[in-house]
Parts: structure tokens; C-alpha cells; sequence
């Protein structure tokens, strides 16, 4: 890992359901950020082009007007809106950890995917991780990706990797990616909410509210913990009452980005109910100090005990 650099949490508001306005807005904050120095800036899940807040919506005939609407703004990869992304990284030299609506490539096919699109400061794609499992209603809107998409990325920044809001709450795959030998993780999340008594039974963080509502904290935190990794979290943020009158029942928008480092101790935020850019300076040493204390690859390991079995094939409509 470089022994200290500038990272960045982008939070910024989609152009809601609009591609080309989104990418737009995603480009001219790489940018900024790039001209402040940072090496590496995380934008929220899916903030191409936005949330599905209208993914339980009822009846049918509403629903799939929606999703088709959805469709058309999804980011093809690679295509022009992609290039429009590759030349502001490699104007900036900065890493892009990028959120987006995927649509399927396959011909033939619309399926979309809830994706983390990744970028090099040379402004090159170096890949994308795929979310494995969407959660609940999610799985009307996207299909899941495969352990080809089970990716860490070696980089002059270090070995950076990103998992997708609820990927982060699946013991195994926290396991895989340390295993994989990553040490500067991005967490996309759809917002920060309060869970007031199932995960069923979310709404809208609040000013007023603890910060200590919202699993987002906890996840982050143990994940830094657990992995020795250093954290860059964003979250989705939507201005309260901005959504279409479809997204109320699930509008959770909120925010939430932090940093952390590989103790679990906050760099930066959380930050909430706001656009913002969170930075921090993310250095060598603090993920040493912890090594030093607890490495889960090393000598806080039992492989004699337990271990991990991993699948990375790439899944196809046709094969052997």
C-alpha cells in the first residue's frame, strides 16, 4: 500500500432516473476532487442513475413502466457514457470507484445489474464487481453477478476491492475478500436509515436521530475491524421531498458516507442529510499498527480450523 494519500467520499444527489445529466454531475465532482489533490474518490451505489426508491411499487402495469424507464437510464459498459467517465479520471489521476445501473451486455438481453464500475487515474476501466445477491425487492430490478465478479484490484494506491450495501453483511464474502488480499475497501450504500424493528421496518434518518440507528455504522466499522482494511463508505443521498410521489415508501436517501480507518475509528463523517465531500489521508501505518495487533491472514488465523472455498467462474447464457 502507498505509505499516505488523499482519499475522497463523493455524496452527491443523481439527476434522478437521467443518465447523461448524472454522469455529468459524476465527471465534474472527479474532477473537483482530482484539483484537491485526491487519489481515489467512492460515489454511492447505483448514483447512476439513482435508486429504485419505486422498486415495491404496485400494481404491475406501474411497475414495469418504471423499470423500463430504468432500463434506458442504466450505463452500458463500455459505451460513450463510460468515455465521458474514463477522461475526467485521467484528467484528474485519480481512481474512480463508481456506482451505477448496469445494462447487460449479452445481446439480446436487458437485464441490469447493481454494479461498481472501477476506473484508473490513467482513466482506463479496470473492472467491476457485480452484486452477488440483491436484497429482497432489489431482486425485481437487478439479477445477480457471479464469482468472476468477486474482484481486488492492484493499484499504485494499494489492492482496492468494493462490496455493494447488504454484500456487506455476508460473513463469507468478507472473508473472500480478505483472502483476495485487500487493503482499501469502497462500501456503496443505498442510503442511512433507522430500522426501527426488522429490516422490513426502515424510514428516513432524521436530524434528531442517533447515528448509531443504522446497521450502515456497524457494518462499516466491523468490516474495517475484521479485515484490517481501511474503509471509504458512500451513501446514497436525496434531498428529503425530492422524489417523485412513487419513491415515498421507501425513501431512505439520507446519506451516511465515512471514512474509517483499520482500527474502526471514523477519519471523516458519518455525514448526513447534506451533499458532501468527506476527505481523509489515508496512511500506511495505521494499517501496520493493526496488523501488528490482529491479522486475520496471519497469525489471528486457524486455516487448519476453517476455510474458504471460492467459485470464480464467469457465468454465460451458453457453454461447454
Amino acid at each position: 500500500m502507498k505509505e499516505r494519500f488523499l482519499a475522497a467520499a463523493a455524496q452527491i444527489s443523481p439527476v434522478y432516473m437521467q443518465l447523461g445529466p448524472t454522469v455529468e454531475k459524476v465527471c465534474q465532482t472527479i474532477r473537483e476532487v482530482g484539483s484537491q489533490g485526491a487519489e481515489l474518490v467512492v460515489f454511492p451505489e447505483v448514483v447512476i442513475p439513482g435508486y429504485p426508491y419505486w422498486r415495491g411499487l404496485y400494481p404491475v402495469p406501474e411497475w414495469t413502466a418504471w423499470m423500463v424507464r430504468y432500463q434506458l437510464n442504466s450505463l452500458v459498459i463500455p459505451s460513450n457514457y463510460t468515455d465521458r467517465l474514463c477522461e475526467a479520471a485521467r484528467e484528474a489521476r485519480c481512481f474512480c470507484v463508481i456506482g451505477c445501473s448496469e445494462r447487460s451486455g449479452w445481446a439480446g438481453s436487458e437485464t441490469l445489474y447493481n454494479t461498481a464500475l472501477f476506473i484508473n487515474g490513467e482513466g482506463v476501466i479496470v473492472g467491476k464487481h457485480r452484486k452477488l445477491m440483491p436484497t429482497h425487492g432489489e431482486r425485481m430490478v437487478w439479477g445477480m453477478g457471479d464469482g468472476s465478479d468477486l474482484q481486488v484490484f492492484e493499484t499504485s494506491l494499494g489492492r482496492i476491492g468494493a462490496l455493494i450495501c447488504y454484500e456487506h453483511h455476508m460473513t463469507l464474502l468478507k472473508a473472500a475478500m480478505a483472502a483476495l488480499g485487500e487493503e482499501i475497501h469502497c462500501a456503496l450504500w443505498a442510503g442511512y436509515w433507522v430500522m426501527e424493528s426488522h429490516p422490513g421496518a426502515k424510514r428516513r434518518w432524521r436530524a434528531g436521530d442517533s447515528t448509531d440507528l443504522c446497521e450502515v455504522a456497524y457494518a462499516n466499522r466491523e468490516y474495517a475491524f475484521e479485515t484490517q482494511n481501511f474503509v471509504v463508505s458512500a451513501g446514497n443521498y436525496d434531498p428529503a421531498g425530492s422524489l417523485p410521489s412513487e419513491c415515498s415508501a421507501w425513501d431512505i436517501g439520507s446519506g451516511g458516507s465515512a471514512i474509517l480507518n483499520p482500527a474502526g475509528l471514523y477519519l471523516a463523517g458519518p455525514a448526513l442529510d447534506q451533499e458532501a465531500i468527506l476527505w481523509a489521508e489515508l496512511r500506511a501505518e495505521d494499517r501496520q499498527k493493526t496488523k501488528a495487533y490482529i491479522d486475520t491472514l496471519g497469525h489471528y488465523s486457524r486455516f487448519d480450523v476453517v476455510r474458504l472455498c471460492m467459485n470464480k467462474s464467469k457465468l454465460t447464457p451458453a457453454g461447454p
